[in-house]
């Protein structure tokens, strides 16, 4: 399959507001032809001084990885030569070669309740997987009653990497309604914890109660399923409350570790205000949508009881749609090491924020090279620094975009 090679600005450092409205810049072809879909942004000139002096703006190679995708949710990479993905709906486990071909993992699929917003969802890969095979999920899950929740399972792949077992559900009971605000992202942060970024299942009283697991960053034992002993609230008498690091939110669909050590959520707003946080243990965010689900309400309502923890960055209005996220490493990536790539639905497009020393004031660059493929749900980190940028495409039409910089 050719495509074109397309030549766009590499970025542009704007405000919040801008970025939401400003349209994508045109797309100039160029003569040959490379991968899929394949795209080259060079960087824009530095004439100044001041400018030489500063880490180079990388340009962007962006080809396709993988095609023929519904709604892919996440991407992890589990060897030198595979990629596991999760679909959202129909609740597929899928792994694609190097080739790009792909084939589907077998697991009761059956078993996981897909509605609206919620399905197969976030994935983690252990950092044992060479030795233990285990991958963990978060998804809906349909009960024997009946009913349905949303959970953070843990499974084992067989050696051939065609089929997977369930291990154990480590955690239970998410609240989940009409499949609104399902959340759900993992991450295995660097002291071995497992992160979990939940929705609030659009009822107005989950984020505020510390008994209840929706509208929250939670973190547990990967193994156990026990609440992390380092939580905040970890000696309360409720155990659903000692699953609980942070409280207040609407529905995290980004989570990500910066080098230092501290965790960074992205969520939405209901119609402003999508929201960056950095975590703080026991931090109230402020979302507080009664009574019944008044969508409002300030995202960071500071009319609440106690202090409530301010955003890092906020969209204003109108929205994006902040998604998955992750930290760039790497000093190929220039003038974008260190930033939070912050994938976006709503605005199709990927924002590299780079905090300042304090971790405020960002700085948002908007790649051209990576504004022409759609709704983007998620940015993840391969091991040699690359990025996958996987797309929220229907019908096939979902893909696992590699993003290369060329300096």
């Amino acid at each position: 399959m050719g495509s074109r090679l397309v030549t766009a600005l590499a970025s542009t450092a704007v405000s919040a507001t801008a970025l939401a409205l400003a349209p994508a810049a045109p797309v100039v072809p160029a003569a040959s032809a490379t991968a899929p879909h394949a795209v080259v942004a060079p960087a824009p000139s530095r004439s100044s001084e001041g400018q030489q002096k500063r880490a180079p703006t990388p340009s962007l190679v962006v080809r396709t990885r993988v095609s023929g995708l519904d709604h892919a949710w996440d991407v992890k990479q589990i060897d030198g030569r595979r990629l596991l993905i999760t679909e959202r709906d129909p609740a597929r486990l899928t792994i694609a070669r190097r080739n790009g071909s792909t084939y589907g993992v077998r697991f009761p699929a059956a078993r996981v309740w897909t509605s609206g917003e919620t399905g197969l969802m976030g994935l983690e890969v252990d950092p044992r997987f060479a030795r233990n095979d285990r991958f963990y999920t978060c998804s809906g899950w349909l009960l024997p009653d009946g009913g349905h929740d949303v959970r953070v399972n843990a499974w084992k792949l067989n050696a051939q990497r065609t089929r997977a077992r369930l291990v154990t559900p480590l955690l239970t009971g998410l609240p989940s309604t009409s499949g609104r605000h399902g959340g759900c992202r993992l991450l295995i942060s660097s002291d071995g914890a497992l992160v979990v970024g939940t929705g609030d299942a659009a009822v107005g009283t989950h984020p505020q109660d510390q008994r209840s697991l929706g509208g929250k960053t939670l973190r547990l034992h990967r193994k156990s399923g026990k609440p992390w002993p380092d939580n905040p609230f970890i000696a309360a008498k409720s155990r659903t409350k000692r699953y609980v690091l942070t409280y207040g939110h609407r529905n995290v669909q980004g989570l990500a570790e910066a080098r230092d050590g501290s965790l960074w959520t992205a969520e939405h707003g209901p119609d402003v205000d999508d929201e960056v946080n950095k975590v703080v243990a026991g931090g109230n965010y402020g979302w507080d949508p009664v009574p019944g689900y008044d969508e409002s309400v300030p995202m960071t309502d500071q009319g609440l009881p106690g202090p409530q923890v301010a955003a890092r960055w906020s969209s204003g209005s109108p929205t994006l749609a902040t998604s998955g996220s992750s930290f760039v490493a790497g000093k190929k990536w220039g003038r974008y090491r260190g930033a939070l790539a912050v994938a976006a639905l709503k605005a199709e497009r990927v924002l590299f924020m780079k905090f300042d020393a304090s971790g405020r004031d960002p700085r948002v660059f908007v790649p051209k090279a990576l504004q022409r493929y759609g709704r983007l749900r998620t940015v993840t980190q391969l091991r040699n620094n690359n990025l996958l940028v996987a797309t929220d495409g229907v019908d096939g039409q979902g893909e696992i975009l590699l993003v290369k910089p060329r300096r």
